[in-house]
């Protein structure tokens, strides 16, 4: 006896086994039990099968639960102030430069407790939901103190507590650098390895490690010092590289079997055969492309050569990337960095589950795995890259539950 039995439905699982574009399975049925998935197939391959429930969908398209896997969500204060500037004329450099951008965040994110951060995060955490998130990755980076960076990701964890949403969160130590270390960068970098790490660490708050590097940000070696210590508690790795120029770094990250490198406008063939050879996930972030009115794009093709799964995510974030719709970045996706819809799913599926080791687990609708799902009103999944900012699903199910 299954819980529920979701029946007259099509099903995109994502699944590369299925042979069909988005591994469609179309007058489907998905039975469930525990919170997973025990069956998935055509309607009449699971009929004689008896479920708690019998649900309905009138034909109504099923996805993965939708991943957002890079995420600044949890931070104190805003940035429209600089929104103005940048319309102005200013740039994202000069602005950090003159004591704005994220070190503007860290005033405002120290002087707030980690239940005053969760609750400042959870209307954009329930507008990713509504748009058919059921996994996020939160990252913190906006403290830049130990007892700070901690408040961020207990307030992660207390969201993913408090909704039905996973939350994968992630230490993101070298953001910038603090004030009061503007002269001494290496005694920053001390705290980080010597106190942070190893404190996040011992608490079980973060899933992995982030960097990033760039010429605002921190050099290819600071990060390998970062890195280094980070594997040494057994910590996995990511890092935000080739944004704004090219330092190497998704090759430097490929080297310690990052998860993923992030960005990547101006990542070069040598770095995306390095990620390649070392399995990491290429996380394209269209919401800070655009917000930032770049011109310079990841290079795709190269990505598409050398076979780097592409994932997709909204990079939420109070400066460069203020976005709080996961559709809507399906669709830039697909116009401004010219994925297909059904790569641009896989994006936010299948390829951000790998983003975050959660492959195993989610991304793809197939026996064992868990039943987080989407349930659209559209003719056909390309819809959900097709218009410009969809609404969301008409149900979303976490662990087999609507939530």
């Amino acid at each position: 006896m299954w819980d529920r039995l979701l029946i007259d439905c099509n099903i995109a699982t994502m699944d590369p086994a299925v042979p069909a574009p988005f591994g469609a399975i179309e007058n489907g049925a998905i039975g469930i039990a525990d919170g997973r998935i025990v069956r998935v197939g055509r309607r009449t391959e699971l009929a004689g099968n008896r479920a708690r429930e019998v649900v309905k969908l009138d034909g109504a398209w099923v996805t993965p639960g939708l991943i957002d896997c890079h995420t600044h969500l949890v931070f104190g204060g805003n940035r429209s102030a600089e929104f103005e500037q940048r319309l102005e004329g200013a740039s994202y450099e000069e602005i950090a430069r003159a004591g704005g951008g994220i070190v503007f965040t860290v005033r405002a994110t120290r002087a707030a407790s980690a239940e005053r951060l969760a609750e400042a995060a959870r209307p954009r955490l329930e507008a990713l939901m509504r748009g058919g998130v059921t996994t996020v990755e939160i990252k913190s980076g906006y403290g830049l103190d130990t007892d700070s960076e901690c408040a961020m990701l207990r307030a992660a964890a207390r969201l993913g507590a408090e909704h039905p949403v996973r939350v994968s969160p992630t230490l993101l130590a070298l953001h910038a650098l603090p004030p009061e270390y503007r002269d001494r960068r290496e005694d920053y970098l001390h705290l980080v390895l010597d106190e942070m790490i190893p404190t996040v660490a011992e608490a079980g708050l973060a899933d992995a490690v982030d960097a990033f590097c760039e010429g605002i940000g921190f050099t290819p070696d600071e990060v390998r010092a970062l890195f280094e210590c980070a594997s040494s508690h057994h910590l996995r790795v990511k890092l935000h590289a080739e944004q704004l120029s090219n330092l190497n770094g998704a090759a430097l990250a490929a080297e310690y079997d990052a998860l993923s490198a992030d960005h990547l406008e101006h990542a070069d063939e040598a770095g995306i055969e390095a990620m390649a050879h070392a399995g990491m996930v290429a996380v394209l972030l269209p919401g800070a492309f655009y917000a930032l009115s770049e011109t310079k794009k990841p290079p795709v093709e190269l990505l598409r050569k050398h076979k780097v799964p592409m994932a997709v995510a909204t990079d939420c974030n109070p400066g460069t990337s203020p976005v709080l719709s996961p559709t809507l970045m399906l669709n830039m996706a697909c116009t401004l960095f010219r994925l297909t819809p059904e790569e641009a799913l896989a994006g936010m599926t299948r390829n951000a589950a790998k983003a975050l080791a959660l492959e195993d687990e989610i991304g793809t609708i197939a026996p064992g795995k868990a039943a987080d799902l989407c349930v659209w009103n559209v003719e056909r999944p390309a819809e959900l890259s097709y218009w410009i900012g969809h609404p969301g699903p008409v149900r979303r199910i976490v662990a087999g539950v609507d939530a």
